[in-house]
């Protein structure tokens, strides 16, 4: 996959960082409130300017100077994008001016010899340059540009300053081989550990304050075994626990992470087994017809006798008895143990996924399976099925053509949905059956 460049955009906490992300990217992404911190981790989009594709990236505030936990590891967050960025746009606050903070955080910029933009937001009146303006040229970033993040005034002039710091375009591969992974769960369950432990750096604040990763988060990572989209989630709570607005929007971006990834990492606390809100969680891919994998993480804090993993595996099976087709693997998040075998097994169940099945392998599947176990009848009326055929993959989608959809009960369609899965594996996959009889249309 070509590289895209990579705009970084930072500042203190609290001057439009995120409400310019959005404009920019065109798309509500970050959560924007008015609380300081409230974007905590790096948060990524992709945007196009002048024909070519960038990605952004928005970044919890900068505080030059803190003691507070949360804040120092939001100017990590920041610095570790400031080093991969191509360009560092800093955003400033003309109803405060310059702070003795925007000069701490140019003069970081400047010893990282990156290419930096400066913006003044909150420019929203059209007229006469508010003369506070001018002062921004004490921060050494050469000419500031006038930007409106609320009404989107001065953006175009800011992203063609950032066009002329591009590298070289390259030629665009496929991104055809990208496996789009969202790390789900309820909160605290290691989801931010994981994500860390796949990508080897502090991409996501690990806390165990439940409910630090408001935002569902990407990152790009490549090994041997292929590319991959890691998306870490906010933890999915009940709904009736989502009392405040970020709490809302976060529990909306994890469920879109789901709609959005190829496959589902389904994580649970050994120590605490299936809980009520892990069902709920699971449920959330399950319908959603995402390949899935269920992850016991802590499986070092648990105290093990020789059948430890089977009575686990067992009841990971009873408790989550709507997904049988799902793999169960065991890691540990903190010390990396099997982490490594979760690639071979995000490959396999992708590729169950987006499996195709001929129509002729179908029916002779079809035929096979009613031969051995007749359709059920209902007062001396018998089901006939007629024949089956894929109409969609992820998940692999059957429609199979009857006589009277009435007669079709559920078990006889569990049979066969068994019958598609001991002939042609579908692990890791919801399989979707629809029932059509004769005469309606495939559609």
């Amino acid at each position: 996959m070509a590289k895209k460049p990579l705009i970084a955009i930072v500042g203190r906490p609290n001057v439009g960082k995120s409400l310019l992300f959005n404009k920019l990217a065109g798309a509500r992404i970050s959560i924007v409130e008015d609380t300081p911190g409230v974007t905590r981790d790096r948060i990524y989009a992709d945007s196009e300017w002048c024909g070519r594709t960038f990605t952004m990236v928005d970044t919890g505030g900068i505080e030059p100077t803190t003691d507070n936990e949360l804040l120092l590891f939001m100017r990590e967050q920041a610095r570790i994008a400031i080093n991969t960025a191509d360009v560092i746009v800093l955003v400033t606050d003309i109803r405060t001016g310059v702070t003795a903070a925007d000069m701490d955080v140019a003069n970081m910029l400047l010893k990282s010899k990156k290419n930096v933009v400066l913006a003044v937001n909150k420019m929203d009146s059209v007229g006469p340059v508010d003369p506070e303006f001018y002062e921004f040229y004490n921060l050494g970033l050469g000419d500031p540009i006038a930007v409106s993040a609320v009404h989107g005034h001065g953006t175009g002039d800011l992203l063609d300053a950032c066009f002329r710091y591009f590298p070289p375009e390259e030629e665009d591969e496929e991104e055809d081989d990208l496996i789009k992974v969202a790390v789900i769960g309820r909160p605290n369950v290691g989801k931010s550990s994981l994500t860390n432990c796949i990508l080897q750096e502090q991409r996501v604040i690990v806390s165990d304050i439940a409910g630090t990763t408001r935002d569902a988060i990407d990152s790009y990572f490549e090994n041997d075994k292929g590319k991959y989209l890691i998306i870490d989630t906010a933890g999915l709570r009940r709904k009736s626990k989502v009392e405040d607005r970020i709490e809302k929007f976060s529990a909306m971006r994890s469920e879109a992470a789901v709609e959005r990834a190829d496959v589902c990492l389904i994580l649970l606390d050994a120590q605490e087994g299936v809980t009520e809100q892990d069902t709920k969680v699971a449920g959330l891919a399950h319908e959603s017809g995402k390949a899935c994998i269920i992850v016991v993480n802590k499986w070092d804090l648990v105290d093990k006798e020789t059948k430890t993993m089977d009575w686990m595996r067992e009841r990971v099976r009873r408790d989550l008895s709507f997904m049988p087709y799902a793999p169960i693997v065991f890691i540990s998040a903190l010390t990396g143990q099997r982490v490594s075998r979760l690639f071979e097994l995000i490959n396999y169940v992708n590729d169950q996924s987006a499996m195709r099945i001929t129509t002729g392998m179908l029916n002779n599947v079809l035929s096979d399976a009613t031969a051995r176990v007749q359709p059920p009848t209902d007062k001396g009326k018998r089901l006939k099925l007629y024949y089956m055929t894929q109409t969609g993959v992820r998940p692999p989608t059957f429609i199979i053509f009857c006589n009277d959809r009435e007669l079709f009960h559920f078990s006889y369609q569990r049979y066969l949905e068994n019958q598609l899965r001991s002939v042609f594996g579908l692990e890791g996959t919801p399989v979707r059956l629809i029932v059509r009889e004769r005469g309606e249309s495939e559609t």
